[in-house]
């Protein structure tokens, strides 16, 4: 069976715009200073508008299963609730990315959404999992939906540390190689605050609700909402 590919070389290319605003920033008034370093900033890739009637497909562990808070307080529930859009929570707690890859491609054939949101990894790291078969278990789900013609916006998973929490660099490289927009502040942000987590490692209701509103600013900016 083959279906219809929206691959990322099918949108629009961002302009890149080549500065260094840091050479005269002793000259600038603090708002152009600003205007100029937004300008710099790369923009999402660009995404197909997402239709009125779209499925999200929100695929990943107990981050999206919604450990942590009541069933309603999930952020797929939230996403919904915010965007007015169908958007079914495939989230299993305690799973890895080797089983995420396995599991996948049914519900992609099963429920045949427009955007996959992927959040997966966080236990192949808390348990010391080999990180090169974590990222090839990722890039394998992100070709899973892209060879069907399904949208990929993929979320940053914080690596466990006992100081500053930041981002494995696995989600920006795969990122950059597929073309996709990434997520990459909101969970580094919430599980830095004591209100916005339920323990080390999962947000609350309130943290769900921050994580899904960047989710949707990312999409906004990318042009999918």
């Amino acid at each position: 069976m083959t279906y219809p590919r929206h691959s990322p070389e099918n949108t629009a290319r961002q302009a890149r715009i080549p500065c260094n605003p840091r050479r005269r920033s002793g000259y600038l008034p603090a708002l152009l200073l600003a205007i100029l370093l937004a300008a710099c900033s790369p923009a999402p890739p660009a995404m197909l508008p997402l239709p009125e009637d779209a499925v999200i497909l929100a695929f990943g562990d107990s981050l999206t299963f919604g450990t942590g808070a009541p069933r309603d307080g999930s952020y797929p529930a939230h996403l919904a609730r915010l965007t007015g859009l169908e958007v079914i929570n495939a989230g299993v707690p305690g799973e890895v990315s080797r089983q995420g890859r396995e599991r996948l491609p049914r519900l992609l054939d099963d429920h045949r959404p427009d955007l996959l949101v992927l959040i997966h990894g966080g236990n192949d790291m808390l348990r010391r999992m080999d990180m090169d078969q974590k990222q090839g278990n990722l890039a394998t789900m992100i070709h899973s939906a892209q060879e069907r013609g399904i949208q990929v916006m993929l979320v940053a998973v914080p690596a466990p540390t006992l100081l500053r929490l930041r981002n494995a660099q696995t989600y920006e490289t795969l990122a950059a190689e597929f073309g996709i927009p990434l997520e990459n502040r909101a969970l580094a942000h919430i599980l830095s605050r004591d209100d916005l987590k339920a323990d080390p490692i999962h947000p609350n209701g309130d943290g769900y609700r921050v994580l899904a509103e960047y989710i949707k600013q990312t999409l906004t900016g990318a042009g999918g909402l």
